[in-house]
């Protein structure tokens, strides 16, 4: 099937615009040889023709792996036509990127979207004098008012090959000569595959090796590239992304008449603002309150109370449960569909009444401070902080909302960039973040203990939260990757936009993840027909009453943890006046840094592989103990009670 791809810095509103495109059949799914998604689908008037929407890129050669992704698609996938989608509003960049993909040799199409932003600054420009300094059609678009879209639909079809060419300095261009002599075939322009390699691209080099490349040729082409660097001080990368820089400013230059000025200056000072040294951290507060409270009290506190205790457990349930009773006479098969780990009453009632609720709130915020532009600010004011855990700003989200859901936190990781960030992140998340249900819990308990036993709870999983990151920075192979992330205005959230987002993001879910549920239950009713359950159980004894000081009764708390992470500290708070303060501190504090939920370790296998879960899991069981062990003893030596 013929593909075209949608290309574009970030925030430009290329997911808008494919939405436009395509119709109702779009499929989400990993790049080959990532964890990147790319999503496709039909072009509406066209079929036979797929649509392509690529992760964002700032520029080429690529650094995070959605950019290599992007990379991976313009050198792998046979392209009838390259869209750009560029911010009118920053044509300076959007021109950068442009003189890069115009030496593809593809047909290309400039999408200007944004158009009514642009006009709202005041700026003014002639989109076919751009055309002509490009060499390309241009079309002036506004993805979200529908304007534009079937002007750039019309250009799709007549497309063709730009005629632009950015000449850059004489020893570079007698280097891209030779490489282009000494490249494998390729259907995108030669000299364009000479550039990236040129500038280091990994995605570039990878593909050569992909081609069948004899090793003399790779050390040819290595060592061409050495002796042009040898005659330049400056990493060549810099010095071609330079010569597109100047050029670009000129083109601008020729073609914008009148800059303007930002017309929302309240919205223009709320991003300032935002990024203040000082400033920027109520506004973070806030909006982190507000997303935890949105998904956190609302999605995991009111829906799932709605759709778990009133709908499923009161309704539907009983009524289901009298359905298989009453038609199925095999006493066992009806425990599988039906029983305390039954596909429906623990399966389908997990993956529908209490994580598709927390999903649903979750991708709505998430659409909505993409969409606003924030998103970028909180991860440049979160970067010092996750620095000293060798991550950077963008890990921010997934910690946050690991306080809601941390299943649905460990596939947000995802936005990370590199397989190093999210291993660390989903350590972390699967360690010392209770989600809001088990936190729930924990709080009611600790507040009939007094303020010192939530000061201990919090100081001691903040210290192991930040001693083992710091660690894990240290230890896991792999650079910490700088934060370098464009800065787009702020603006409000066009809320179709969003609903558009969250239910694509929605059909992702039912369709992937539930069967995670299905998988679960037939586990946990497997291990417990068999007797391996309740062995577990006795079996945690000795380590429960000896070293965490626990009465007996406590060691089924942390295999229901496992089962539900509220199940575990319910266990507890079920105990009552059983339990003497300094141990109900030290049972909720090893339960906090216990194994995360059987949920959550499905998510872990399937983002992580099962090798790297089940090394996870050896880890994060004895260290929880060995804090909770050490926690006992300390609070016995200062006569807390």
């Amino acid at each position: 099937m013929i593909s075209i791809a949608l290309v574009g810095q970030p925030n430009v509103g290329k997911s808008v615009i494919f939405h436009r495109l395509t119709g109702r059949y779009v499929n989400v799914s990993n790049y080959p040889g990532t964890t990147v998604e790319v999503t496709r689908g039909q072009r509406r008037d066209h079929p036979d023709q797929m649509i392509l929407d690529t992760p964002g890129i700032l520029t080429l050669p690529a650094r995070s792996e959605d950019e290599q992704a992007t990379a991976h698609i313009l050198l792998h996938e046979k392209l009838r036509t390259l869209v750009q989608v560029g911010d009118a509003k920053n044509l300076r960049r959007t021109v950068q990127l442009a003189l890069l993909l115009a030496e593809a040799g593809v047909p290309m199409v400039l999408a200007l979207n944004m158009m009514d932003e642009a006009r709202a600054c005041g700026m003014a420009f002639d989109p076919a004098k751009l055309a002509v300094e490009l060499g390309l059609a241009v079309v002036p678009t506004v993805a979200t008012g529908n304007e534009g879209i079937a002007a750039l639909s019309r250009a799709i079809t007549t497309a063709k090959v730009p005629v632009f060419r950015l000449t850059y300095a004489n020893e570079i261009e007698a280097a891209i000569d030779d490489l282009v002599l000494m490249l494998p075939a390729a259907h995108l322009s030669s000299r364009v595959v000479a550039l990236l390699y040129l500038a280091g691209d990994k995605a570039t080099e990878e593909w050569l090796a992909a081609q069948g490349t004899q090793n003399a040729d790779l050390f040819a082409l290595a060592a061409r590239r050495e002796r042009l660097q040898d005659e330049f001080t400056e990493p060549l990368a810099e010095i071609l992304q330079r010569a597109r820089i100047t050029a670009a400013e000129a083109i601008v230059r020729r073609v914008v008449r009148d800059a303007g000025q930002m017309g929302n200056r309240l919205v223009q000072r709320i991003g300032q603002w935002s990024v203040h040294r000082w400033l920027g951290w109520p506004i973070v507060a806030l909006v982190l309150y507000s997303v935890y409270a949105f998904v956190g009290q609302f999605g995991a506190g009111v829906l799932v109370g709605l759709l778990e205790e009133d709908l499923f457990n009161g309704i539907i349930n009983p009524w289901f449960q009298h359905i298989v009773t009453a038609w199925v006479p095999i006493v066992w098969l009806q425990d599988f569909l039906v029983g305390p780990y039954g596909l429906w009453t623990m399966g389908m009632t997990y993956a529908l009444a209490l994580i598709l609720p927390i999903v649903t709130t979750f991708f709505i915020a998430f659409g909505i401070l993409e969409d606003s532009g924030y998103f970028a600010r909180l991860s440049v004011l979160s970067n010092r902080a996750f620095k000293m855990l060798g991550l950077n700003g963008r890990a921010v989200l997934p910690m946050v909302l690991g306080l809601g859901c941390v299943t649905m936190a460990t596939l947000t990781t995802r936005i990370l960039h590199t397989p190093r960030e999210r291993l660390i992140v989903t350590f972390l998340l699967a360690l010392a973040i209770p989600c809001s249900a088990q936190l729930g819990v924990v709080m009611g308990m600790l507040a009939s203990y007094g303020m010192a036993a939530f000061l201990i709870w919090l100081g001691t999983v903040i210290l192991v939260l930040f001693t083992v990151g710091w660690l894990s920075g240290k230890l896991v192979k792999g650079k910490r990757i700088p934060l370098m992330t464009e800065l787009p205005p702020m603006r409000l959230p066009v809320m179709g936009n969003v609903a558009k987002k969250t239910w694509s993001r929605l059909k992702w879910y039912l369709q992937e993840v539930i069967p995670l549920f299905l998988i679960g239950a037939a586990l946990m009713f497997t291990l417990d027909r068999i007797g391996v359950l309740p062995w577990l159980i006795q079996a945690g004894e000795p380590l429960v009453t000896g070293w965490l000081g626990l009465p007996k009764e406590a060691s089924a708390a942390f295999l229901m943890g496992f089962l539900r992470r509220d199940f575990g500290a319910t266990g507890l708070f079920a105990m009552g006046s059983a339990l003497s303060p300094e141990q109900g501190l030290v049972g909720l504090v090893t339960l906090t840094l216990f194994v995360p939920c059987i949920a959550s370790m499905l998510v872990i296998v399937k983002e992580q592989g099962l090798k790297t879960a089940i090394i996870m899991l050896s880890l994060i069981t004895p260290l929880a103990f060995l804090i909770g062990g050490l926690l006992h003893r300390v609070l016995l030596l200062v006569g807390f009670a």
